[in-house]
């Protein structure tokens, strides 16, 4: 007997897939989706996936993501990939795309650092990846963060 995972197609809106497993949540808070939201929503956790052995997924109806939305999901899920739906049909598909560099997207964990001082100093990061992980390097002190979901504003 085949398994297989049934979820709806939507009509209009966005689908996040190869989200890394576990991040889902994330993701949603990231989009500002969350028990208030008028949106019909989709998602399915640690779904096996032959090329990285587990998933999440997130569709949501009637939603487009901004590329500033695009860019903190490429920090947490570098693998993802979004689908553009448009009358059930994907019209547009692309895989994330880590930013070189992301600005007052990340908060400095050095409470020392320039960027969390009273100035108003928008925060800057360098982005990397070492060792299959995604690495965010501060422009003003230069520490270091690898798990960067803990971090975004």
């Amino acid at each position: 007997m085949k398994k297989e995972l049934v979820i709806s197609k939507i009509k209009e809106g966005t689908v996040i897939d190869h989200i890394n497993a576990g991040r889902a949540l994330l993701v949603l808070k990231i989009l500002g989706i969350d028990e208030n939201t008028k949106e019909t929503v989709s998602l399915a956790l640690n779904v096996p996936s032959k090329k990285i052995g587990k998933k999440d997924i997130v569709k949501v109806e009637g939603l487009f993501i901004s590329e500033e939305k695009l860019n903190k999901i490429a920090l947490i899920a570098p693998n993802a990939t979004i689908n553009l739906i448009k009358d059930y049909e994907i019209e547009k598909k692309f895989k994330v795309k880590l930013p070189e560099v992301v600005k007052g997207i990340l908060k400095c964990p050095n409470k020392m650092c320039i960027s969390n001082a009273r100035e108003p100093v928008e925060s800057i990061f360098y982005i990397g990846v070492r060792n299959n992980e995604v690495v965010a390097k501060c422009h003003y002190c230069g520490r270091k963060i690898t798990d960067l979901a803990k971090f975004i504003v």
